[in-house]
């Protein structure tokens, strides 16, 4: 189904920078055509100096319902909503913003959730399991969040900013004592083992974690899109592993983003 652009039609703007390289305004648009809702997500080039007017300007005109956050604008964007979810607040960042009939801008931050409904549809639940986490920044802090929320008996995460690191591990303590700690990139002695950084994106980049560790009966992760399927995932699957990829965590999470949306 193709959304016919009219007066009526609502915009859920997507801000970032640089922008062209984003794949959400065409899938989403699609969702919101698929469910017979008459809105687009057309793209914007907003520089970080001129994010806060850009914000207060959406906020006021009429028929913008809310806006898509992407890189490097999901930290800043917490402080200009006028409230946030608990998780959002607990990551210290936003992707997802949706505006109220009176102006409100309630945000939110759904990459854990995208990445946990996307390992769901492969197959796989966390309650229960150990998990290992390679990436402590915001997508890896939103991650974190979520495996813990949903269950996991413990969480170790690795990360090559120690200081970062320590900071994730004391604050996830805090909430959920006793079940996460800093961890080697050794996948021995976890079911799940989830990689929220860029590594495995270049040609020649190192393996996330010590790939020659895996074995059959371990789900294997990764958020990257570019390579579709990264070099960490074509070993797990040739010693048995089941795996999602960047794109499995993609279109989960497109459509937890438009179910915000149009609340």
């Amino acid at each position: 189904m193709t959304t016919i652009i009219t007066g009526e039609t609502r915009l859920f703007p997507i801000l970032g920078d640089p922008i062209a390289q984003v794949r959400s305004p065409r899938y989403l648009t699609e969702i919101l055509a698929r469910r017979g809702i008459n809105a687009i997500v057309p793209p914007m080039h907003v520089a970080p100096q001129d994010l806060a007017a850009t914000v207060q300007t959406l906020r006021a005109i009429k028929n913008v319902g809310g806006l898509v956050i992407t890189i490097p604008h999901k930290i800043p964007t917490l402080a200009l909503c006028d409230e946030v979810s608990e998780r959002a607040r607990f990551v210290g960042s936003v992707n997802i913003v949706r505006k109220e009939a009176d102006g409100r801008l309630i945000g939110d931050n759904v990459d854990g959730i995208g990445y946990l409904d996307g390992i769901r549809k492969q197959g796989f639940e966390v309650d229960g399991k150990r998990a290992l986490l390679i990436g402590a920044g915001g997508a890896g802090s939103a991650v974190a969040y979520e495996i813990l929320e949903r269950g996991a008996t413990y969480l170790g995460i690795y990360d090559i900013d120690p200081e970062r690191l320590s900071a994730l591990v004391t604050r996830l303590d805090q909430k959920f004592p006793g079940r996460v700690g800093v961890q080697r990139n050794c996948p021995d002695g976890y079911d799940l083992i989830a990689n929220v950084t860029p590594v495995g994106m270049k040609a020649g980049d190192p393996y996330p974690v010590d790939v020659e560790k895996f074995h059959a009966g371990q789900f294997v992760a990764d958020a990257i899109t570019k390579p579709e399927v990264s070099p960490m995932v074509e070993v797990a699957r040739s010693v048995g592993c089941n795996t999602m990829t960047g794109e499995g965590m993609f279109n989960a999470e497109a459509e937890i983003l438009v179910d915000f949306m149009c609340q």
